[in-house]
């Protein structure tokens, strides 16, 4: 793929503000999270919290989903979106008062003032998610759909690289009340961008549907297409299995005593990798053998997190991290280009929230998945455990998705 071809997409003025409000937003969110692991694991010492903290942000974002996709094909794209970094932004503000006036409540009840804050971010981010998607294919034409996928990854990305290094070297150099206050700044942001991008007309619904009705009809839509129900299954059991996020406080406490700028950077190593190859997917998208290169891709992020289960070693965890950031990427822009080209425009909202439920809050609900079978299994056992399982559920959907396996996007492009 050309180079001009890319960047291209660069010429479309609201493309640009969008680009740079979801690599703060995703900053924000990464910065937030690696300290409110380190932050919980200190308070209560509990690898079963930490599962809980992403179970607390998982369920309420499950539950307004489904809703959360209807209402972004009804209503304003672009203001859903403002409307839920508003609320982000009050919860980044509440965390932030938590280390200095409101400190009690944390003295009084532990955990669980952080709990309540992450489930109403989990809300605000079930909304914000098929609100998200749907809205940036309104901002740019059909041919660049592939790029705007990888893009959108690679600012992902970027964001998932910095956020948890600074969170954690801020948080172990400057103290919990300078991350807090620098995650509230950059959540901030993009806020504030979102309101120099125009908004967009809805494409007109042929009729009127009740909610029951509506998504019913993009439910089915989903089930009776096998490869992108084939995809959206492969990623879901593989982040809900696969992934080892919510322990990595332990491991850079317990296993590889690297402290939190040490927790910083193995939270980044991952989306460093990611970054440069969702960056070098902007001039070469996957688009020939799609199908067999996200089989691929999955089967080599699980053998990734084998290695980095049974690792020791700090800088050879680091690589296998760095090595499944790669990986993952890849899967991520197939995915994301299915959802986009072979979705129609009425109905993205609704398949976008569909993919929410599957693939978005298995990254929450694998974290509470670590926390139990850690408490069963012990910390290396729960993540060798769920790299098996990733490994396995790839040769399952290698025989029992043949559409998958074949699948060319250049034929959807």
């Amino acid at each position: 793929m050309k180079k001009n071809l890319s960047l291209a997409i660069f010429q479309h003025r609201d493309f640009r503000f969008f680009i740079v409000a979801r690599f703060f937003m995703v900053l924000a969110i990464n910065i937030q999270a690696t300290i409110v692991g380190w932050q919980v694991y200190e308070l209560t010492g509990s690898v079963l919290d930490l599962g809980l903290v992403g179970l607390f942000e998982a369920i309420p974002s499950i539950l307004v989903a489904l809703y959360a996709g209807h209402l972004a094909d009804l209503r304003d794209r672009r203001n859903i979106i403002v409307i839920c970094l508003f609320f982000l932004l009050l919860c980044s503000l509440a965390l932030f008062a938590f280390t200095g006036p409101l400190h009690f409540l944390l003295d009084a009840y532990k955990a669980y003032p952080i709990f309540f804050v992450i489930l109403v971010s989990g809300i605000a981010r079930g909304f914000i998610s098929p609100a998200i998607f749907s809205f940036v294919t309104q901002l740019v034409p059909r041919e660049h759909y592939p790029h705007s996928a990888a893009w959108m990854g690679t600012s992902f990305q970027a964001g998932a690289v910095i956020g948890p290094a600074i969170g954690g070297i801020i948080y172990g150099s400057l103290g919990i009340e300078w991350a807090y206050g620098l995650d509230s700044i950059c959540i901030g942001l993009p806020f504030l961008l979102f309101f120099w991008i125009r908004k967009r007309s809805l494409p007109e619904r042929k009729e009127k549907e009740a909610l029951k009705d509506s998504l019913l009809k993009s439910l089915r839509f989903v089930l009776k297409n096998e490869i992108m129900l084939g995809a959206m299954a492969l990623d879901m059991f593989a982040v809900l299995f696969g992934g080892a996020v919510a322990l990595l406080p332990v491991f850079a406490k317990d296993i590889l005593f690297v402290g939190s700028e040490g927790l910083g950077i193995l939270r980044a190593a991952p989306s460093f990798g990611a970054l440069l190859m969702a960056y070098y997917l902007t001039y070469k998208p996957p688009l020939e053998k799609s199908g067999r290169v996200l089989l691929s891709c999955v089967f080599g992020f699980g053998i990734c997190m084998l290695v980095f289960g049974l690792s020791t070693s700090f800088y050879l965890s680091l690589f296998a991290l760095f090595l499944s950031g790669v990986f993952d990427s890849v899967s991520v822009v197939v995915r994301s280009t299915i959802m986009q080209t072979m979705t129609p425009e009425e109905m993205r909202g609704r398949v976008s929230a569909i993919n929410k439920v599957f693939i978005g809050s298995s990254n929450e609900i694998g974290a509470f998945e670590s926390g139990v079978s850690a408490k069963l299994l012990g910390t290396v056992g729960s993540v060798v455990f769920g790299a098996t399982m990733t490994v396995l559920i790839v040769l399952f959907t290698y025989r029992m998705a043949p559409k998958l396996k074949e699948l060319e996007l250049k034929n959807w492009v």
